[in-house]
């Protein structure tokens, strides 16, 4: 597992040296990610009263992150009809 860790810091070291505005790119779309967790778990903890739990994981979060209200909407809507 650290091997894995290790291999990715170095390859994201050497796009950075080599091409900035790639690592530019991969650190935007990190922090999109993590508010994306972030409004997920704020509204998990607001709506938990009302039956909605929404789960937080890679795909939840890059849809909200992403996609913002309308994900959070999107996301709920699915779990509320389909689910």
């Amino acid at each position: 597992m650290q091997q894995i860790i290790i291999v990715a810091v170095v390859c994201i070291a050497l796009m950075g040296l080599f091409h900035l505005p790639a690592l530019k790119w991969m650190s935007t779309g990190f922090v999109k990610i993590v508010i994306g967790a972030l409004m997920l778990f704020f509204l998990n903890i607001l709506s938990g009263s009302f039956g909605l739990h929404i789960p937080i994981n890679l795909f939840t979060a890059i849809t909200v992150g992403f996609l913002g209200l309308p994900g959070v909407v999107a996301l709920s809507s699915l779990h509320l009809f389909v689910i």
